[in-house]
């Protein structure tokens, strides 16, 4: 399976396509990536994800593959180096129990955080300080560097968003979620991913652009909510 036939679909801006380039660039596998317009759904993407309408889309010799997770699990299957997932069966089952839990619990929170503002805004703060919390045990639990061990693996790779877009929603949103002297694993955790080698190239946005694009999401859901 040639690496040159594959392509990756996303924007700029997406944590979910944050974490394919991830899984990407660990595995050292060559791809292009291929921006799409997401607003007005382009033509290119329609074609390769009709049902969703989003990305990230994979593209592997001319197949389309959709859904964060699944394409993790996927580029994993097709490319043994690096593995990010556990052999044992067990363990398996338990990192793809995490990434659910991150999903539901961490991630959707956090994006209602974005696109909410008093009681009910304060409420999602809440329950994402929880899931930080519930994570930070998962971590003193394992006593080690990673949630995979003493190498990045799949949950890691599906949590890797948070060094980036917490910490920008905060400041859009005007909240505090993280605390390093409440969650100090948690803290830990985002200062080693965020200096391994493959996290120092380009997949990390510049920060400035991405609040801008945060605010301006924030500010369309607002206005929506309040039906103007």
């Amino acid at each position: 399976m040639a690496e040159q036939q594959v392509k990756l679909l996303g924007a700029t801006y997406s944590p979910f396509v944050h974490r394919v380039e991830i899984a990407l660039k660990l595995k050292g596998i060559e791809y292009e990536s291929v921006e799409v317009d997401i607003v007005n759904k382009s033509p290119l993407l329609l074609q390769h994800n009709p049902i969703y309408k989003k990305v990230p889309v994979l593209v592997h010799s001319e197949k389309p593959i959709v859904e964060s997770l699944i394409i993790l699990e996927y580029i994993e299957e097709t490319w043994k180096d690096n593995p990010i997932m556990p052999h044992d069966p067990y363990e398996k089952a338990t990192a793809r129990f995490w990434a659910k839990f991150i999903e539901e619990k961490l991630t959707e929170i956090v994006r209602n955080v974005l696109a909410t503002e008093g009681e009910l805004q304060e409420k999602m703060v809440l329950q994402a300080k929880e899931a930080l919390q519930v994570l930070e045990g998962e971590l003193k639990a394992k006593d080690k560097q990673f949630f995979g061990g003493e190498s990045v693996g799949y949950v890691d790779i599906v949590l890797g968003y948070i060094t980036l877009w917490l910490g920008t929603v905060e400041e859009v949103s005007g909240v505090k979620i993280h605390d390093p002297e409440s969650y100090p694993l948690i803290g830990k955790w985002m200062k080693d991913f965020t200096e391994l080698p493959f996290m120092k190239s380009n997949i990390i946005r510049e920060r400035e652009m991405l609040v801008h694009y945060l605010g301006k999401i924030r500010q369309f859901a607002l206005a929506a909510a309040a039906g103007k």
